[in-house]
């Protein structure tokens, strides 16, 4: 579904209770902020409607009808949302396509490509070189791209679910640039730490950058409220109790395999910490 620009508003202007009237319509729309300016995109046969419901009911009224129920084709497909959210997809594609070229776990001599370091399959151990030498060798990639490696359909299955989930957020909120950049730097944060804390060895997926994701929300929209960062209840605590269940040792116990621990922590940490800063920065704009 192609989208136009409706009214572009300083990020002054609160839109919640507008954006929640969307919502309870039905509409299909995305905001997004500029700088000191925040967007309103909605399908062109729709702009004019939104126009005017925003005219009339800027605040929002619960009491606002429609004549009458949107079509289906209204309605944003997945399709749809994919488009929207470009690097949100980007990011989930990249992961399907590196798990087929793994075997989602299975072929060594492929997850070597994309490991934070490169290793050697001798016999049944698996032999690494050093990360400095790694990175002398240009190797930089490797910093990041063990959050595209999944170890089976359910680990790539929840960690896509939940990308999904949270990326989408961020990127109709603070735009697909910013989106990319915290998922580099919270997959960054999250490798440096499994490795520092467990030193060389396989691990990968999606869930260091995830936890990153949920700090930065959480605290973003504690600082600076917004519809779009107002998660489904529960989400939070459950997250963290799951994290708190892995520390524990309980799942490895089980037999689930090992679990990237330090990768977890590093990547709320980060996450907390951009979520601070951006909260910060967007309180300041609303009060201003």
């Amino acid at each position: 579904m192609n989208v136009i620009e409706v009214m572009r508003l300083p990020v002054t202007v609160d839109l919640g209770g507008f954006v929640a009237l969307l919502r309870r319509l039905q509409v299909p729309h995305r905001v997004v902020e500029e700088g000191e300016e925040q967007v309103l995109w909605a399908p062109p046969a729709m702009a004019e409607d939104v126009l005017e419901l925003y005219r009339r009911y800027p605040e929002g009224n619960e009491q606002v009808q429609l004549a009458e129920p949107l079509p289906e084709t209204a309605r944003p497909s997945l399709k749809d949302q994919a488009r929207a959210c470009k690097v949100t997809a980007a990011v989930l594609l990249l992961s399907l396509l590196v798990a087929g070229i793994t075997s989602l776990g299975d072929n060594l001599a492929t997850i070597a490509w994309f490991s934070f370091l490169p290793f050697q399959v001798q016999g049944e151990y698996l032999y690494f070189t050093g990360f400095a030498q790694s990175l002398a060798e240009g190797q930089w990639w490797r910093l990041v791209s063990p959050m595209l490696l999944h170890f089976g359909v359910l680990h790539l299955a929840m960690n896509g679910m939940w990308y999904w989930e949270l990326g989408r957020r961020i990127e109709l909120r603070q735009g697909p640039w910013v989106l990319l950049g915290l998922t580099l730097l919270f997959s960054l944060v999250s490798n440096l730490a499994q490795h520092l804390s467990s030193g060389p060895g396989l691990f990968g997926g999606l869930s260091g950058v995830l936890y990153g994701l949920l700090g930065h929300v959480w605290l973003y929209q504690w600082l600076a409220p917004n519809p779009l960062f107002k998660l489904p209840r529960g989400v939070l605590a459950m997250m963290l109790i799951w994290l708190l269940v892995c520390l524990s040792g309980v799942v490895g116990k089980l037999g689930f395999g090992e679990i990237a621990n330090a990768a977890h922590v590093g990547g709320l940490l980060i996450g907390c910490v951009t979520g601070l800063l951006g909260g910060m920065i967007g309180k300041r704009k609303l009060s201003a």
